[in-house]
């Protein structure tokens, strides 16, 4: 132990407490990335400045952080509503290049605001396309769980399975589901996401790959919770 006390704010219990690493003194930090389909504005990289000073701090105090960044290079639909066309994509397209391109593109310039901003890297840049085969397999659990269900467009989350969905942000999914009118299609709930979406024409899309449940692309939401499993 580092002999320092922290404290941080539990958003899942609204409580400040103490910080208790499950195995001291190496501390696992997490951090969303960028969707590298166009220029980060200063909203994105204020979230890294955020983490930088977290890591920091727990480095300063004797911790020792392994730091994990995502980066978006697939998956990230233009309506989080799971619709619309692929970032990547649509970038591809209005820039007359691959997909790989644009999202390498991007990535350095996005590497060059850290320096300017001084915020140090990662341990670990974490590519969405690279991690194709754990988030199958991730996937692959929550079905055989019962967590999952078959649309004509994809695989999906089933949030009502899941007695405390919403907890963390404390969201009112009642008051959402009768507040609001969206066209679900053949969503069971409004607020079931996409977990892995079908090729609407497979050929078509630059980034697609075979799956158990036929060609597509992985849904943004389970990404980040592939690759955290694998490098935390």
């Amino acid at each position: 132990m580092t002999g320092i006390e922290i404290k941080f704010f539990n958003t899942l219990s609204r409580k400040v407490e103490n910080f208790n690493p499950i195995n001291p003194p190496k501390v696992g930090i997490y951090t969303c990335g960028p969707t590298v389909y166009w220029y980060q504005h200063i909203g994105n990289l204020r979230t890294y400045i955020f983490s930088d000073i977290l890591k920091r701090t727990l480095g300063f105090n004797g911790y020792q952080p392994l730091h994990v960044i995502n980066v978006t290079d697939v998956g990230h639909l233009t309506s989080d509503a799971d619709e619309g066309e692929d970032k990547m994509e649509s970038a591809a397209v209005r820039e007359g290049k691959r997909a790989g391109e644009i999202a390498e593109y991007y990535f350095n310039i996005f590497r060059e605001d850290f320096h300017k901003l001084n915020i140090l890297e990662p341990d670990i840049w974490s590519k969405a396309s690279m991690n194709i085969p754990e988030q199958i397999n991730l996937i692959k659990i929550l079905k055989k769980k019962g967590y999952t269900y078959q649309t004509s467009d994809g695989i999906y989350f089933d949030t009502s399975k899941y007695k405390d969905y919403g907890r963390l942000a404390r969201l009112d999914i009642k008051g959402l589901e009768a507040g609001k009118r969206v066209d679900i299609g053949e969503k069971r709930n409004k607020i079931d996401f996409a977990l892995w979406k079908f090729s609407g024409e497979p050929g078509k899309r630059q980034q697609e790959w075979d799956s158990p449940w036929g060609i597509g692309f992985p849904g943004w939401h389970i990404e980040c919770s592939a690759m955290s499993m694998k490098y935390l």
